[in-house]
């Protein structure tokens, strides 16, 4: 619910009924802290995806960690793409405290092309 939700900014007001404030999320090799991080972290996929939505496919739960696939969809610059992400999240009581998240960016690169690529390049 956490990444349908909050991840694509449908509720992202309602992010400390599920994150703690303390935190820590590893994306892609970045790294957001806090709630503040969370707002940054889904601005920057909502900067490059008009109309973003996360649909988790598949989930595992073991102990304190839920894995989590997801397809990750939204407009750029005139065409609908997609690919595929998957997140690890640590649980300390009934609150997210820490997520490791990767996804394809190879494919939505392949799927935007060249100049749409560097376009979002040139955004950032």
């Amino acid at each position: 619910m956490a990444l349908e939700e909050i991840c694509s900014g449908a509720r992202l007001a309602s992010a400390p009924e599920f994150y703690s404030s303390h935190f820590v999320d590893h994306v892609n090799g970045a790294e957001h802290r806090g709630h503040e991080g969370i707002r940054r972290s889904v601005q920057a996929y909502a900067k490059v995806l008009s109309d973003l939505r996360i649909d988790v496919k598949e989930q595992m739960i073991d102990t304190d960690r839920v894995t989590s696939r997801f397809t990750v969809t939204g407009g750029c610059y005139g065409r609908e793409v997609s690919f595929e992400g998957i997140t690890i999240s640590r649980f300390e009581g009934e609150l997210i405290v820490e997520d490791w998240t990767v996804t394809d960016g190879w494919g939505l690169l392949k799927q935007l092309g060249v100049w749409r690529s560097l376009l979002i390049a040139l955004k950032s």
